[in-house]
């Protein structure tokens, strides 16, 4: 046979290994996830749920309130977006370690501001102490699309050792916003 097609073959069987791969982590995650919850927690949401949809809780908004309300929330973030040039268009959120009063949660979140993409990858340790919540970001990672410039890989570098997401997001707004005034301007020249 054609070494060609072999070759193939073996291609076609490390995609699927590697498909596997993910497939099997994802199940332990969401396994993970599952065991952070006691049987009493698991039976309270379920008869929670079981009442809310009998609707035996009193209280709820009816259908056209609640319509109303998640239209005025869908105007709000679009004012959001358009005011501060970001939108978001994927976040996911696996808890690494829970216990009564720390839990360790990995995030992932993508967008874009105006014209530049950018990932993130962090996680938030959140500690309880009595009647206080505090929040660290660790192990934060930075990946954008513009990274020709060195001021801005300078500043990718500082912000992911400090893991300062506000100014991350502060400055990024105001880098973004003029990187996109000046490619018009560059357009323009063209």
């Amino acid at each position: 046979m054609d070494k060609g097609i072999f070759q193939a073959y073996e291609d076609e069987i490390q995609a699927l290994e590697e498909e596997i791969r993910l497939l099997t982590e994802q199940y332990e995650e969401m396994r993970q996830e599952s065991t952070f919850f006691s049987d009493e927690e698991i039976l309270k949401s379920i008869k929670s749920l079981q009442r809310e949809t009998q609707g035996e809780t009193k209280g709820h908004e009816s259908p056209s309130d609640l319509k109303a309300q998640l239209e005025s929330l869908e105007t709000d973030l679009s004012f959001l977006m358009e005011f501060t040039g970001f939108n978001f268009t994927s976040h996911s959120k696996k808890t690494v370690e829970k216990t009564q009063n720390r839990t360790v949660q990995k995030h992932r979140l993508s967008g874009k501001c105006h014209s530049l993409s950018f990932q993130l990858e962090f996680q938030l340790l959140e500690m309880q102490n009595n009647e206080k919540v505090s929040a660290v970001v660790s192990d934060l990672s930075i990946i954008m699309e513009s990274r020709e410039d060195s001021n801005v890989s300078k500043f990718v570098s500082r912000t992911e050792e400090r893991g300062d997401l506000l100014t991350f997001f502060r400055s990024l707004a105001t880098y973004a916003e003029w990187y996109e005034h000046r490619r018009r301007t560059f357009l323009h020249f063209k």
